[in-house]
């Protein structure tokens, strides 16, 4: 190996940031035990190191005692949870990104002008179970891929409108819109795209590492929708890619047979496990890593500020 790659922008997204923060916010107004809908960010790491604080995960807000406090993960959540979170009087914080948020306003909005919602997205997906929830179910229906867009049948509509997954990939997302707009000339698409500025800046940016790299590691969880884009994008741009989590999961050829690895992170991969990668690879020798600037960032959100004064005085 003769060098490294480190892409940048790469790991916590602006709606990661700030749903850790409000975690350890509410850790500290509400003390432990502290429950937590679904994994807070899709990254193991993350998740076992606030288990360690005395966090509890649940899928379902019907698993959590009566009067507890529930935080919502990053993904956002259906108005059913919200309702079942009522009725069991939890003491709800929500730590769901902005920008997931700004795509559930648009589902409602579009739903109450009497529209038909394509939400391309991933089925399963928490962010996916989230919007939709937010639509009376005839009144939607989720598509993949350009394939299932090519053979997607929908009820006639005067109105047709389309929605996507914050994490997906730009260009597949793009392939399917095209698709769409061809099949259905009458739909509709929000003013700004859904797709997040995080997901774009990764995408972009690990283009131009894979198209300088002989090998391109991508550190991110297999839960991770966003990481799993980036490889694929890596590998749509030519080179040979791998998804992983660990020094551990570095295969000894990796170290030798390749002369420039790129690397990248996932929007909820903390940079404590890029640096030990990077570590790894090098192996106590004095192999350069240079970083590879497409784009800065400088978005960043602000949890309620209720919720920071009260863990002031607490503190």
């Amino acid at each position: 190996m003769e060098r490294i790659l480190l892409a940048a922008p790469r790991g916590f997204c602006a709606g990661v940031a700030y749903a850790i923060e409000i975690v350890n916010l509410a850790l500290k107004v509400h003390g432990t035990p502290l429950y937590v809908r679904h994994a807070i960010v899709h990254n193991e790491w993350v998740v076992k190191d606030f288990e360690k604080k005395g966090v509890i995960f649940v899928e379902d807000v019907n698993e959590i005692p009566d009067g507890m406090p529930v935080v919502f993960s990053a993904h956002g959540v259906s108005p059913q949870v919200r309702e079942d979170s009522v009725n069991r009087n939890l003491k709800v914080v929500d730590a769901s990104c902005p920008l997931v948020i700004k795509v559930h306003n648009e589902a409602k909005h579009y739903a109450s002008k009497g529209y038909f919602i394509i939400y391309i997205g991933h089925e399963g997906h928490t962010e996916a179970e989230g919007t939709m929830g937010e639509v009376d179910p005839s009144s939607v229906v989720l598509v993949e891929t350009p394939e299932d867009a090519e053979k997607l049948s929908v009820p006639y509509y005067d109105k047709l409108a389309v929605l996507t997954q914050t994490t997906l990939s730009v260009d597949e997302v793009t392939q399917t819109l095209d698709v769409l707009k061809r099949r259905f000339p009458h739909l509709e698409t929000p003013k700004k795209g859904d797709i997040c500025y995080a997901t774009t800046n990764r995408q972009l940016a690990i283009r131009e590492i894979a198209k300088q790299s002989d090998l391109v590691l991508v550190v991110g969880s297999t839960t991770s929708s966003n990481s799993k884009r980036l490889r694929e994008v890596a590998e749509a741009y030519g080179s040979e890619a791998h998804l992983i989590m660990s020094p551990d999961e570095i295969r000894p050829e990796w170290k030798t047979n390749y002369k420039t690895v790129g690397i990248s992170s996932g929007a909820s991969t903390p940079e404590i496990l890029v640096d030990a990668i990077v570590s790894a690879l090098q192996d106590g020798r004095d192999i350069p890593t240079e970083e590879v600037m497409v784009v800065e960032e400088n978005v960043n959100f602000q949890p309620n500020r209720d919720l920071q004064q009260l863990a002031q005085a607490r503190s």
